[in-house]
Parts: structure tokens; C-alpha cells; sequence
């Protein structure tokens, strides 16, 4: 027998209206029964959150962050002092050269990595300029943007492309890893200054933390799935002409991937 959604839909706004009547009617200020004989005489609870509901979740988490930072709180500050000077070293030598000079690093950089496109590069190398044209203040905020985002950058490639070489080479860290991955892809980008926030306080290292997180992932899936789809056959005829050294290491599993 075909089930027929069709006819439950009025069921479906009955039941809905009737849960809506009752939740107004029995609206009252919130409340903690005593035994289950209040609980089953008094429906107030249908109008309200009830209290014996709540669970004190910010206490266990301030108690968490509160022993992390006690306990790895050098960790933390090591970490923070690292990445804290790398971006001042940084922004105090792009900050230090001529804007011209800026300019045109930026647009020979479009220019090759955009395929020598030349209508890209002029619209690059213009909203580049029109930065400056904007304000001194935007440029100085703006080379301080592009140092916080070169470091996560770099810190998503030394951190993210082994990791997706070990993904690619044993299954159970594959396993291991891939939920991770989901939860960072799917918690909003916002959230992960949160965290870094209570452990790195206010600054350029928690929006490096964020860029990080955020930028991580993709690398990482890539990596995997890159050298995981290299084709069996081409593996195979690498493994009977490679040196013996590269035959070991699987370097070859590593340089396709890259090519491609």
C-alpha cells in the first residue's frame, strides 16, 4: 500500500495548532517541580523552557578553558610569540617599502600566476593603487591584512600537506582525521576566533588562527585525494623505472600530483 503524505497534512496543522494553544495557555514564568505528581499536574513547562531542563554547560567549559590555559598556558605563549613577532618582522619590512615598489610586486605576481593575463593584471595592479588612492590608513591596514593572511597561508601548507600525504598513505589516519576535517568545514569561519581569542587574547594571532582553520581543510582533502588518484598503471611503471631511492620514499606518488 502506497503511502499517501497527503492526507496527513491536515492531521499535521491540527496537531500543530493544538500544540501552539496549549504552549499559550499554559505560558507561565518558569519553574522547578518537586515530584513527578507536579510534573504530570502542572503543564506550565509546554509554555517555557522549563528549569529542571537547563544544564549548566557554561560552568564545565569556563572550568575547561580555564585548566587548559593553567596548564599549557606556555604552549600557548609560545605559539603566540612566534607568530606575533613572524607578522610584525613582516609588516614592518612591507610597511618599510616604497608603495610603487608594492605596486609592482603585486602586479608581476598577477601577471605570472594569472597566466600572463594582461586584463587581470591591470585590474589588480589598479585596485592595488586604489588603495593607497583611498587613504595612507587603508594601505597600512591592508599590508597588515595581507601579512596575517600570507602566514596562515604558510602555516596551512606546512601543516596541512603532510598531513594529507599521511591521510593518502594509511587509511586509519584517513579515518581518524576526516571528521575533524567535517567539523571545521562546517562550524561558521566567525566562530573559530572564539577559541582563539581565549587562548591567544586580542590580535593578529587570532585572526591567523581563524585563516588557519578555516584554510586548512581544502589543502588537506586535496592533498589526499591528489595522490590517492594517481593513476595505478603510471604507479606502477614509476615503480620499475624509478632509482631505488625514489622507489622507497614513494616520491613519486608525491611529485604527480603536483604536476597535475
Amino acid at each position: 500500500m502506497k503511502f499517501n503524505w497527503k492526507l496527513w497534512i491536515p492531521v499535521y496543522f491540527v496537531g500543530l495548532s493544538f500544540l501552539v494553544a496549549v504552549s499559550y495557555h499554559f505560558a507561565k514564568p518558569r519553574y522547578k517541580p518537586e515530584n513527578i505528581s507536579d510534573l504530570l499536574s502542572d503543564f506550565s513547562w509546554l509554555g517555557n523552557w522549563p528549569k529542571w531542563l537547563d544544564f549548566p554547560l557554561m560552568q564545565p567549559l569556563n572550568a575547561g578553558f580555564e585548566w587548559l590555559i593553567v596548564e599549557f598556558g606556555i604552549f600557548f605563549e609560545g605559539i603566540n610569540n612566534f607568530l606575533l613577532g613572524l607578522y610584525t618582522i613582516m609588516k614592518d619590512a612591507l610597511v618599510g617599502l616604497p608603495w610603487p615598489l608594492v605596486v609592482a610586486i603585486v602586479i608581476t605576481i598577477t601577471y605570472f600566476a594569472s597566466g600572463k593575463k594582461i586584463g587581470t593584471t591591470v585590474m589588480v595592479g589598479f585596485c592595488t593603487f586604489f588603495i593607497g588612492f583611498l587613504s595612507p590608513r587603508y594601505w597600512d591596514k591592508s599590508i597588515m591584512t595581507t601579512c596575517i593572511v600570507l602566514i596562515g597561508i604558510f602555516l596551512c601548507v606546512v601543516v596541512g600537506i603532510p598531513i594529507g600525504i599521511a591521510m593518502a598513505r594509511k587509511p586509519k589516519v584517513r579515518k581518524a582525521i576526516l571528521p575533524i576535517l567535517d567539523l571545521m568545514q562546517t562550524i561558521p569561519s566567525f566562530c573559530y576566533l572564539i577559541p582563539g581569542i581565549l587562548l591567544f587574547g586580542l590580535g593578529a594571532v587570532p585572526a591567523i588562527f581563524a585563516i588557519f582553520v578555516y584554510a586548512a581543510p581544502p589543502l588537506i582533502r586535496l592533498t589526499d585525494l591528489g595522490i590517492r588518484l594517481v593513476d595505478k598503471e603510471v604507479v606502477e611503471a614509476q615503480m620499475h623505472l624509478a632509482p631505488v631511492r625514489s622507489r622507497n620514499s614513494g616520491e613519486y606518488k608525491f611529485l604527480l600530483p603536483f604536476q597535475t
